[in-house]
């Protein structure tokens, strides 16, 4: 019988991140998975739809935590998956990325001696007022199995004395994920997408794409105005849509920000429209850490607005730029890009839409 792994999500994106991993495992046949979801986030988008276009079955457990404070949050996932595990009693657990459900999983596992598998291993920003440093730390102390997607995860780890036979650098699984799915959307009838009414609207005029949710951006009145004021500036040259995180929102007005009649706010995106519509943008400018990852394997320009990055092969290799909250800094780099200036990156390597067969291999190598 074949060794059993638990595979770990919590929120959308990390199922982004587990869907071409079980697609691997589903074509290697050598490891039996189940897909927990811890409920982390609930998220009305997650439909049977939502599984289908990322090709994989609708997990076989929904723990249903909720929100609640980080430790409230925490606690939950670690009392439910606890309990999941004596039942289940798998052979290793696999977790992605730096959510509370990383951290809740992995402590679980590792005090009832299951291997640990961390996916995106080594990460770091070097800023412990994030919740997902603390989180990433944390992990990576326990782990078993590391799966690192770009060099300076590997100095990271290597550095903190973790044993160089346990770290592999496979590439990414998000970028897997994000070929796949723009080889999906290239078949796909998007003409129900909102985003596509959008584009359709601005009848072949470049556009520029926002995305503003860290806490550090978006619940501070001076930092979310400093960058609003330079959004603003940009429009006037460049129509800008925001799909706006609900905190946003609500802060843009709680402060009274204008952000005047050339950015477009419209609701938070299922995968595939948002997709459609950034993929096509003049440039991006975001605080997300995937989108910096994503932009570079698409070849978009993309401006972060944050001071620090724990993804530094974007800035190295790809087509991002730290801009940090500076107004004058922003508008610097995207007048580059609209003057076809801007850098020109190129795809990392081993970012080639493998990194799963890669994890899945050599989780079928290990427990064997």
């Amino acid at each position: 019988m074949p060794q059993k792994i638990h595979l770990i999500a919590g929120a959308r994106p990390n199922f982004m991140k587990i869907a071409p991993i079980v697609r691997a495992l589903q074509q290697q046949g050598r490891l039996s998975y189940k897909i927990v979801h811890t409920g982390q986030h609930y998220d009305r988008e997650m439909n049977d739809v939502f599984f289908e276009e990322l090709g994989i079955p609708q997990p076989d457990i929904f723990m249903a935590a909720g929100g609640g404070s980080h430790a409230q949050q925490t606690a939950k996932i670690m009392v439910a998956f606890e309990e999941y595990c004596l039942q289940q009693r798998p052979d290793a657990v696999l977790v992605v990325g730096d959510v509370n459900s990383t951290l809740a999983c992995s402590i679980v596992a590792k005090k009832l001696h299951i291997p640990v598998a961390h996916v995106e291993a080594g990460l770091r920003s070097g800023d412990m007022r994030m919740p997902e440093e603390i989180n990433r730390l944390v992990t990576d102390s326990i782990t078993d199995w590391f799966f690192v997607t770009e060099p300076s995860g590997l100095q990271n780890l290597l550095q903190e004395g973790k044993p160089a036979a346990a770290i592999h650098h496979v590439g990414h699984v998000m970028v897997d994920n994000l070929l796949y799915q723009a080889e999906q959307l290239a078949r796909a009838d998007t003409s129900a997408f909102e985003t596509s009414q959008l584009k359709a609207a601005l009848a072949n005029q470049a556009y520029g794409v926002v995305t503003l949710h860290r806490p550090s951006n978006v619940d501070e009145p001076e930092t979310l105005d400093r960058i609003s004021q330079a959004l603003k500036q940009i429009a006037h040259r460049l129509p800008l849509v925001l799909p706006a995180h609900p905190r946003t929102r609500a802060n843009l007005q709680k402060f009274g920000i204008d952000l005047g009649p050339n950015i477009t706010l419209i609701g938070p995106q299922a995968y595939m429209p948002f997709l459609y519509l950034w993929k096509d943008a003049a440039l991006v400018l975001t605080d997300s850490g995937g989108l910096q990852e994503e932009t570079t394997a698409l070849g978009v320009p993309c401006i972060t607005l944050r001071e620090n990055t724990e993804r530094p092969i974007t800035l190295d290799e790809g087509t991002n730029i730290l801009a940090g909250t500076d107004p004058v800094r922003i508008l610097t780099e995207v007048d580059q890009i609209l003057q076809g200036k801007g850098k020109i990156g190129r795809r990392p390597h081993l970012w080639d839409g493998q990194a799963a067969q890669r994890i899945a291999s050599i989780l079928a190598d290990n427990l064997a």
